[in-house]
């Protein structure tokens, strides 16, 4: 878009008189159809008659210039062609009936708040093809896509970003349609942002760019990896007059084709870790014992009936099952 014509946004102020136009256009309207009937009925006044039939036929003309906006709307409007400016702000206007306002994302539906599907019962047809941009804050929420992380891994990840319109010039001139212009950067933002991660902590990724690995993960990294996606998006559709306001991860998994070998994985370290916590507890609980027994001279043990108690104490500890107990009523030896 570098080598195309910027248009600067202008705006069209002070034309709310559109309730002043509209009395006066009934005024004349009432004038002419009160003329009509007195040309006839005096007789064949040819003059006043045609001047009262070219006005009720030709008087429609000058509504064509009578604009209703509500808050946080606004019109392009262009004449013959060439941008006029932007009317913003709610109330009654009026502006040259010639010119014309243009909106190319107008009967775009696209999966966002107040712009979803087709017309139905209770959708007005205005909402359905008017030519006025919406100011409000929207929220787009694109399909899911699958993406392959940093390991080749493929996840599918869904986001749904916070935007609306700040400039209506760009958003209306620069591209062909805002809306979808801004549906595919999302998409273009999210596979170039997810594949930087890994779903998981791994080792040996870098995910900052600094040449040193780090913890960033999809998983555990969800605010920084939303930002990183709302980021890239606002450099995307800066010169198309958009502004995003938030992004954020709504969906993250392992796609089907490897959920379930990934879900043993992640069982499996579990597993492991659990294990690791449970031979550290009984090492030192062991250690405990065997110096309890030192300290208070309950009972003198060789060293191989010290290793014989450790691997019971170990076996006791780190089951699965609860131990058996063995009463011996023999001696010691």
């Amino acid at each position: 878009m570098n080598d195309q014509i910027v248009v600067e946004e202008k705006f069209i102020t002070g034309h709310k008189n559109g309730g002043l136009v509209l009395i006066i256009y009934l005024i004349i309207t009432a004038a002419a159809v009160a003329g009509l009937i007195y040309g006839i009925a005096i007789g064949p006044e040819d003059v006043l008659i045609g001047i009262t039939l070219a006005w009720i036929a030709l008087g429609w003309i000058p509504l064509c210039g009578l604009k209703v906006l509500r808050p946080n709307e606004a019109l392009v409007l262009v004449l013959f062609g060439k941008y006029l400016g932007t009317l913003k702000g709610d109330g009654f206007y009026y502006v040259n009936p010639f010119c014309s306002a243009i909106n190319p994302a107008s009967r775009t539906r696209l999966g966002q708040s107040g712009d979803v599907g087709t017309p139905e019962a209770g959708a007005s047809m205005e909402s359905a093809g008017s030519k006025k941009i919406s100011l409000k804050v929207m929220t787009l929420s694109n399909s899911k896509q699958k993406v392959n992380d940093v390991l080749g891994n493929p996840v599918e990840v869904a986001i749904a970003v916070t935007w609306r319109v700040a400039d209506t010039a760009k958003a209306v001139f620069s591209v062909e349609n805002y809306k979808e212009y801004l549906s595919l950067q999302c998409d273009t933002a999210v596979r170039n942002v997810v594949k930087i991660y890994p779903y998981d902590v791994s080792d040996d990724v870098d995910t900052t760019g600094d040449g040193v690995a780090d913890n960033g993960s999809l998983r555990g990294s969800t605010e920084v990896v939303a930002s990183r996606i709302k980021e890239e998006i606002q450099e995307k559709v800066r010169d198309a007059g958009l502004e995003i306001v938030d992004a954020r991860i709504t969906y993250l998994s392992y796609a089907p084709e490897i959920a379930a070998a990934m879900l043993q994985r992640q069982q499996a370290a579990a597993v492991v870790d659990a294990r690791k916590l449970i031979v550290d507890g009984a090492v030192g609980m062991v250690e405990m014992a065997l110096d309890r027994l030192s300290e208070n001279h309950t009972v003198d043990l060789d060293e191989e009936r010290k290793a014989a108690m450790v691997s019971n104490l170990l076996v006791v500890l780190c089951g699965n099952k609860d131990a058996q107990p063995v009463v011996n009523s023999g001696s010691l030896y």
